[in-house]
């Protein structure tokens, strides 16, 4: 293993994360998401265009675009980043918190008859994660694809946050809730976050395999979240009857 290897620090995640090249979101663009959505009849006015994105993009990285870039990963993009990267730490978030809060009718995991639930990241009391250092060279082509794929629409913020790793602590960006979108809905309840995931289906799914698959993931990867396992526990129960 040399100094450069991505996965130097934790080769056992080598297997676990997805190549660029194999990720349905290399190169990801707000045109896609627009296609499936009218492809599965589902509005898309609440995409943001490409240059409301661009222009998001722009300010967030102000500065920035000709240094290397820590991305912070606390759920899909832990195992499926689809972003060129020269470095993977595990890491934790101090000042932040995975919470189920993402309210989904827009068709993903969830419709108006049938809303689903998904994780976001909210401001909290400490969250383990993943980050990817992006190289100075490659900031400007793979955050591009990155914004299509996390501001799509209102509901995330990107902001630089602290993450301890083992080799340090570094600035990275996250993308997190913003509670004045109409989907981040911080004041659900336990139960009614336990019901809207073991009833919600959209099109890629349940909101139930959602979050199996996430819990899986996160097994795998040996990332320790006690809420995502209680509510494992309590869809399963829930879906019993």
């Amino acid at each position: 293993m040399t100094t450069n290897d991505p996965f130097r620090h934790h080769p056992g995640l080598r297997a676990l994360i997805k190549p660029r090249e194999d990720s349905f979101f290399a190169d990801f663009h707000v045109d896609k998401a627009i296609e499936i959505g009218k492809k599965h009849g589902r509005a898309t006015d609440w995409i943001l265009t490409e240059a409301e994105i661009e222009a998001d993009r722009a300010e967030a990285l102000a500065g920035r675009m000709d240094r290397d870039l820590w991305v912070f990963a606390y759920g899909s993009l832990m195992w499926d980043p689809a972003v060129r990267f020269t470095e993977v730490r595990r890491g934790f978030a101090p000042g932040a918190e995975r919470r189920f809060i993402l309210f989904d009718i827009n068709g993903a995991r969830g419709t108006e008859d049938q809303p689903g639930l998904m994780a976001a990241l909210d401001a909290g009391q400490g969250c383990h994660g993943l980050i990817f250092r992006i190289a100075a060279r490659d900031v400007p082509d793979e955050t591009r694809s990155l914004w299509h794929r996390e501001r799509l629409g209102e509901a995330y913020l990107p902001r630089f946050i602290s993450v301890e790793t083992d080799h340090g602590t570094e600035e990275a960006l996250a993308f997190l809730a913003n509670h004045a979108a109409g989907n981040i809905r911080g004041d659900l309840r336990h139960d009614e976050q336990v019901r809207l995931i073991a009833t919600g289906e959209g099109f890629l799914g349940t909101s139930r395999e959602y979050l199996e698959n996430l819990a899986a993931h996160f097994e795998e990867m040996k990332i320790e979240d006690a809420e995502v396992t209680r509510l494992v526990t309590d869809v399963r129960a829930y879906a019993s009857g």
